[in-house]
């Protein structure tokens, strides 16, 4: 993924640094300093981180229960522990 503030460039967008986007909840779900380093997150209806990634090509994912409990987790160095439901 390419830093928003590129896409803002390209549109021709003015912007200033940092780059903040909250979700409706006021999660932030994506952030971009102005050394070009940025991360974006993504969750689920209850709140629960599910995603996230950030410019040095880290992600991780996540699962939960009903219950908020973790099921499962992954990440970009090949990480897993539970079983994935969106198979």
């Amino acid at each position: 993924m390419k830093p928003l503030s590129e896409t803002y460039k390209e549109l021709r967008i003015e912007f200033t640094f940092p780059i903040e986007i909250r979700n409706s909840n006021g999660r932030r779900t994506y952030y971009e300093g102005s050394d070009r380093h940025w991360f974006r997150r993504e969750y689920d209806f209850n709140g629960n981180k599910t995603y996230s990634e950030n410019s040095q090509g880290f992600w991780q994912k996540q699962e939960y229960d009903s219950d908020g409990k973790q099921t499962y987790y992954e990440n970009s160095y090949g990480d897993k522990e539970g079983t994935p439901t969106s198979i």
